[in-house]
């Protein structure tokens, strides 16, 4: 499984890249905002996954997540929003939006491996 984690804080990508390895997943691409991981995408498809943060500089993960799904060659991408948003209309709006699935930081790697489906 191929993971793209797009997070600004270099702090919480080095976090999940470590749930990530202790659940068994290395293939790990990195993104500080949504604009470089757009191009991180399309470059190193195939992604399974997309870990995705909500607030960022240059592009939010909400506006990412409505570009990726614009586009017919990501349609398989599974898009988790991982995030301190957790007040109920957010959630609604990332799901409406695209998101497969949500997550509110901090969470554990068993949260993350169910998320996941592992």
């Amino acid at each position: 499984m191929k993971v793209l984690l797009v997070d600004d804080s270099n702090t919480m990508r080095r976090i999940q890249k470590n749930q990530l390895a202790g659940v068994g997943i290395g293939d790990v691409v990195e993104a500080v905002d949504g604009q470089d991981a757009m191009v991180k995408l399309q470059n190193f498809m195939p992604i399974d996954v997309v870990l995705l943060d909500w607030n960022m500089p240059v592009m939010d993960g909400m506006t990412f997540l409505k570009q990726v799904r614009t586009d017919d060659k990501y349609k398989d991408v599974k898009v988790i929003m991982c995030t301190s948003e957790s007040e109920k209309g957010k959630v609604l709006e990332a799901l409406k939006a695209g998101a497969n699935d949500y997550m509110v930081k901090p969470f554990t790697p068993e949260a993350l491996k169910k998320k996941l489906g592992l």
